[in-house]
């Protein structure tokens, strides 16, 4: 087994807290909404969405290994703009991960725009490739995708 991590950034021109809202509070409504084609259906299956909540996204995209993700709510700074969340089921747990926890912190620009810094914290399981260029590209895109409905929706999330 392998433990690693790797960080990541994505700039954006929409608010810091728009976006936050939009990509992480919002997600599993939001994302079925803007990408029918990836994300077939999202929900909070336990909890009501604060810390400690589980979140399942049911992914719409037969190339990927997985079928769903779900992710408990570690911690959230409403003020900061940060989240903190751990795959508890489907998303590569057991089959590519024994573990996997991603750290999400939306940063105002001076642009009026915001920088999200991703950081993902990991232990693969004996055999499997590192496939965190994979990872990074598809939290860009989430980030895009909320980016782009944002930009397209000024009043959403305000």
């Amino acid at each position: 087994m392998s433990s690693g991590s790797w960080s990541h950034e994505v700039a954006a021109n929409v608010p810091a807290g728009r976006l936050f809202k939009a990509a992480m509070l919002d997600w599993h409504n939001l994302g079925p909404k803007i990408a029918p084609d990836f994300i077939a259906s999202g929900s909070v299956v336990s909890g009501d969405g604060a810390v400690g909540a589980v979140r399942e996204i049911k992914i719409n995209n037969p190339a990927l290994p997985f079928s769903y993700v779900k992710e408990r709510l570690d911690f959230i700074d409403h003020d900061k703009f940060e989240v903190k969340q751990t795959l508890v089921e489907g998303g590569g747990l057991g089959k590519m991960f024994e573990s996997a926890t991603t750290h999400f912190k939306f940063e105002p620009s001076s642009n009026g725009g915001c920088v999200v810094k991703v950081t993902a914290t990991y232990k693969i399981l004996p055999g499997v490739a590192d496939e965190s260029a994979k990872a990074k590209e598809g939290i860009t895109n989430h980030m895009k995708a909320a980016e782009a409905y944002l930009l397209a929706n000024p009043t959403a999330y305000a």
